[in-house]
């Protein structure tokens, strides 16, 4: 129908408009960028395009991620370092080859205890290997939220062990979520990111709130909890 190409056309002049930005180097553009292209994702998800549009990822974001190296410029600002994290994140679960292998470089100095990670590429850097890891890194992630003193590094981890894309691993997390481990009221952000993280995340997290819902429902009686995690 006309209806379904025009809908497709506008999406084609979005993603061309995209491709105007990669020179650009204002955080909040780049933030609205990879949100929407982070919603074109999920609904391709379950189509043939899922690969094309990681490719497209990849180039629109590898420009401003050569300029902005991994380490922070002598006089750069707040929004510097975020426009870093958000830009190698999005590189590396794209899968962009040179940002993967820096990030598996850095995450095994960090996790060796041999060269810490800064607090703003944590994030970047746990998706990147645990999007493209196997059960030995999520183990390693397990293990460095286990020994993590602050409970902020706690939830940074929690957020992030979605990423993980085998099925059984995605299963690992979500018994996760409910363990002793995780906080009552953090138990959804565990949950909220294997729905986000992939196609068979979105699955698995729906049946598994089905399958536990009894117990999730005890937990928050209704409140504002239960409806973020129906929501996500």
């Amino acid at each position: 129908s006309s209806q379904a190409r025009a809908g497709i056309i506008s999406t084609v002049e979005v993603l061309k408009v995209m491709e105007a930005f990669v020179n650009e180097p204002n955080y909040t553009v780049w933030s609205d960028l990879s949100c929407n292209l982070g919603i074109l994702s999920t609904l391709l998800s379950h189509t043939d395009f899922y690969e094309e549009i990681q490719v497209f990822v990849r180039d629109v974001f590898s420009p401003i991620g050569e300029r902005l190296g991994w380490d922070p410029k002598p006089g750069e600002g707040h929004l510097d370092a975020l426009l870093r994290g958000l830009v190698l994140g999005k590189l590396g679960k794209a899968g962009h080859k040179a940002t993967l292998e820096e990030a598996r470089r850095r995450f095994k100095e960090h996790v060796e205890g041999k060269h810490i990670l800064s607090a703003d590429l944590r994030s970047p850097v746990y998706v990147t290997v645990l999007k493209h890891g196997d059960s030995s890194t999520l183990d390693t992630m397990l293990k460095l939220h286990k020994q993590a003193d602050m409970q902020e590094e706690k939830n940074r981890i929690e957020r992030v062990l979605g990423a993980i894309s085998q099925p059984e691993l995605i299963q690992k997390v979500l018994t996760f979520a409910l363990s002793e481990e995780v906080r009552p009221q953090d138990t959804v952000s565990v949950i909220g990111g294997v729905a986000g993280g992939s196609k068979q995340g979105r699955k698995a997290a729906w049946k598994f709130v089905r399958d536990n819902w009894e117990e999730l429902y005890n937990r928050y009686q209704g409140g504002f909890l239960i409806s973020r995690l129906i929501k996500v």
